[in-house]
């Protein structure tokens, strides 16, 4: 697929209310999220066949692959990988992406369309579950102990969580602050991108620890900074459920006060400075 709801930010966390019809805004436009949606650091991928085995020949499960920003790597690694996606037109371009692939060693690649709370899992079990940017939208009341009964002893999840952190284009992130407070009155005043350093991985550490099923979790972060045009930048705005899910009118508002900014005050380009966290979980 971090995601959110009102108060309105720039990045997408849902609160637990709205978990599923915000969910459900991912799949209204899968072309779109394909093309706008950045991918993830090599290195993650690297600290992925390192720490969570994901190597040639391992068994993957993945989480919400969405139109497959981490499925085709995972892929290109040699995983045998089984992705659960639950929005049909996403899992349909993840199904393109990978038709037009070479024929992987570890054999093909399966996209099930299903969302993993109520997907039967497989009699074998795998080395590795992973969910790039989607287990915050799994049930949590299920996400972590059915991961666990997915894996075979030893076998780790991988959470990546990402987010937008202090940096880049600084002062347009706090100019573009005035644009949601006037289209999205709830947003509260002079929110902020948060500071990287202040982000550990805390919540989703103690949620794994809770369950009783998982060694301590172990975190690798990469910082990097992505360049947007003015028609990017508002591409991947929407992209998220938050921006999805304004009425149209305070919706359009924001999108054109927002490309008059980067326009006129910006030169039509803004750069946004992501954290990308990944969390492995060894089962007991």
């Amino acid at each position: 697929m971090p995601e959110q709801t009102a108060p309105l930010r720039r990045d997408d966390s849902p609160q637990e209310g709205h978990r599923l019809d915000l969910r459900r805004t991912f799949d209204e436009d899968a072309e779109l999220y394909d093309r706008a949606r950045p991918g993830y650091p090599a290195e993650l991928y690297r600290d992925l066949a390192e720490l969570a085995g994901a190597v040639p020949g391992s068994r993957v499960l993945e989480l919400g692959c969405g139109t497959g920003q981490a499925t085709l790597p995972l892929v290109a690694q040699g995983c045998r990988l089984t992705a659960v996606e639950a929005g049909l037109r996403m899992a349909a371009v993840a199904r393109r992406h990978l038709a037009a692939q070479p024929a992987p060693p570890a054999g093909p690649a399966e996209v099930v369309t299903s969302d993993f709370e109520s997907w039967p899992l497989p009699a074998a079990p795998f080395d590795a579950v992973v969910s790039a940017t989607a287990f915050h939208w799994i049930d949590p009341a299920v996400r972590v102990t059915k991961s666990a009964d997915a894996l075979r002893p030893g076998g780790a999840l991988a959470v990546v969580r990402t987010q937008h952190v202090r940096g880049g284009t600084e002062e347009f992130f706090r100019e573009v602050q005035r644009c949601y407070e006037r289209f999205a009155p709830a947003t509260p005043p002079g929110l902020q991108p948060p500071v990287a350093d202040s982000i550990h991985g805390t919540d989703h550490a103690e949620e794994v620890a809770r369950s009783g099923r998982f060694a301590p979790t172990v975190f690798r972060r990469y910082e990097r900074d992505l360049t947007y045009t003015t028609a990017e930048y508002l591409d991947l705005l929407l992209t998220y459920s938050n921006h999805r899910a304004l009425p149209t009118p305070a919706r359009d508002g924001l999108l054109t006060a927002i490309a008059t900014l980067i326009d006129t005050r910006y030169e039509g380009r803004v750069t946004k400075r992501y954290l990308t966290e990944l969390g492995i979980s060894h089962r007991h």
